[in-house]
């Protein structure tokens, strides 16, 4: 799908949650747009975290079920699917966030509207063809894939790895654990351009009614009353930009699609309509905290000093905005949502990332945890010298057909080993690349004898039998049969190779236990 010949974007006052107010709201844009749903259409909201500790992560059930009730009123008999689907963040069991944010309740409502868990459904494999790529092939859940009407429900936020989250970076939870860890590194931004070619919505609205500001799993609320629609994701993003204060050309991921013909940047090639002008939309949003923070700044007046060298890759960026230091930020205020006690409980510690070459200052008793694969420095650590080497390889050697889950408990039991293991040693090493948000807060809590936010009583049970029941599909799948992929020709921009068999898993809320 080549971009729209001059982009619409709308923006509508909406100061409440009111699912059937924002089903106006949405059909009403999507009759100014002269859009309409046909065959396989499906929704892909924000579902990264929910919960009682998650309240402004992801995108409402109001606003999910405001979109589908517009979709279904503007359907016609063309429309021969209506589902919407996701792959949650932090290795929680995707069918749990749906639980924990309202849409399986949600989707009782809305019969013939299918739920799809992106780690539960086949994986296609998508040829990349474009001269910029990072990798010749990636692989996607057979859903978007085959997705012939696409709609990009996000949710307006911050973030600490790409400023914002919009429609573009969205895009991340189109690939399930195995996958959208590959390159989530200091070259996350190419990525994020890379998956434009995947698929490219015909729509998309966004949830700004409440934003969320500063982080990407614990923002803090900001009220900003809007839903925002559109009809190219390059010019929504960069509307959505303009209301937050940030220049969208320095938004990396964005320039790079820009680069490569996704739509434009600049407002004046973009049509805005609506009840709201752009003016006032910034008002609203006047002094927006975006997240862009780096680790030695973020841990400043803590009980952690953090220190980061440059990547593997210094053409590239000096600091690695994509991967670890990004992630042990999330990792902290995950910790502090859960256990109050969290910042006087910490010891004092060092982090080190990246290839750092400068003094680490640790006294007796102080831990010093070098994190992610690209993590290198030689020095003496109390009256011992310390030379830990680069484990970084070259991105060409990670094969996506070889990626494999990395279980919770797996990741909870190797990570005690090693604190237990290590508990006398002057420094340990957490290797990956990068090291996952949630292996940091396994790794926090096992340090400072925290609170598990896997354990929460208020969490565990839920959790538990969401991640039996989908690890018990695993096996099942495995026996029935052992091809977890499949293959599929050249992605051309915005539709995926044609499907070559049908076997994805349409699971809906009545059948998902």
């Amino acid at each position: 799908m080549k971009p729209v010949a001059r982009p619409r974007v709308i923006l509508r006052h909406c100061d409440t949650y009111d699912a059937e107010r924002i089903r106006v709201l949405v059909r009403e844009g999507l009759e100014e747009l002269d859009l309409a749903p046909f065959g396989r259409t499906l929704v892909k909201p924000n579902l990264v975290a929910a919960g009682e500790f998650f309240p402004h992560a992801h995108t409402r059930v109001e606003v999910a079920e405001g979109v589908l009730r517009a979709l279904q009123d503007r359907a016609t008999e063309s429309l021969t699917e209506l589902a919407i689907g996701e792959r949650c963040g932090i290795t929680v069991p995707t069918r749990l966030v749906f639980r924990d944010a309202g849409y399986d309740d949600m989707l009782t409502r809305l019969p013939g509207v299918k739920r799809y868990l992106f780690e539960e459904t086949q994986q296609r494999e998508i040829r990349y063809t474009h001269r910029t790529r990072l990798r010749d092939y990636v692989f996607t859940p057979e859903p978007v894939a085959k997705a012939d009407f696409f709609v990009n429900m996000p949710k307006f936020k911050a973030h600490p790895w790409t400023t914002v989250t919009f429609g573009c970076k969205n895009y991340i939870g189109i690939q399930d654990d195995r996958h959208r860890l590959i390159d989530h590194d200091h070259r996350l931004d190419e990525k994020i351009r890379d998956l434009q070619y995947i698929v490219q919505p015909q729509f998309l609205v966004i949830d700004a009614i409440v934003a969320g500001e500063g982080r990407m799993l614990t923002p803090k609320p900001r009220r900003l009353n809007l839903i925002i629609m559109g009809d190219n994701q390059l010019a929504f993003d960069a509307v959505c930009c303009a209301i937050a204060g940030v220049n969208p050309r320095e938004v990396p991921h964005l320039r790079l699609a820009f680069e490569e013909g996704f739509g434009p940047l600049d407002l004046s090639e973009i049509t805005l309509s609506g009840d709201v002008t752009l003016e006032q939309a910034k008002a609203r949003a006047e002094g927006f905290e975006v997240g862009l923070v780096r680790v030695e700044k973020y841990f400043e007046g803590t009980n952690i000093t953090a220190y980061a060298g440059p990547p593997p890759e210094k053409e590239h960026t000096d600091y690695c905005w994509g991967g670890c230091p990004g992630a042990v930020e999330e990792a902290i205020e995950i910790i502090r949502q859960y256990d109050s006690e969290c910042d006087a409980k910490m010891p004092r510690m060092h982090i080190v990332f990246g290839a750092y070459e400068g003094p680490i200052d640790a006294k007796e008793g102080e831990k010093v945890i070098f994190i992610g694969d690209c993590a290198q420095w030689k020095g003496e650590l109390k009256g011992e010298l310390v030379s830990v080497e680069s484990l970084y390889r070259d991105r060409a050697t990670k094969d996506p057909h070889e990626a494999k889950h990395s279980d919770i408990y797996e990741k909870m039991l190797s990570i005690y080993r090693k604190v237990h293991r290590e508990s006398d040693a002057p420094a340990m090493r957490l290797e990956g690349c990068p090291v996952s948000v949630a292996e940091q807060v396994l790794a926090l809590v096992a340090l400072a004898k925290l609170k598990n936010p896997f354990f929460d009583p208020k969490q565990a049970v839920g959790f538990n039998r969401a991640y039996l029941s989908w690890r018990g599909l695993e096996v099942i799948k495995r026996v029935v049969s052992q091809e977890p992929y499949q293959k599929a020709g050249p992605c051309s921009r915005g539709r995926a190779a044609p499907s070559l068999s049908s076997t994805a898993s349409n699971t809906s809320p009545e059948n998902a236990e």
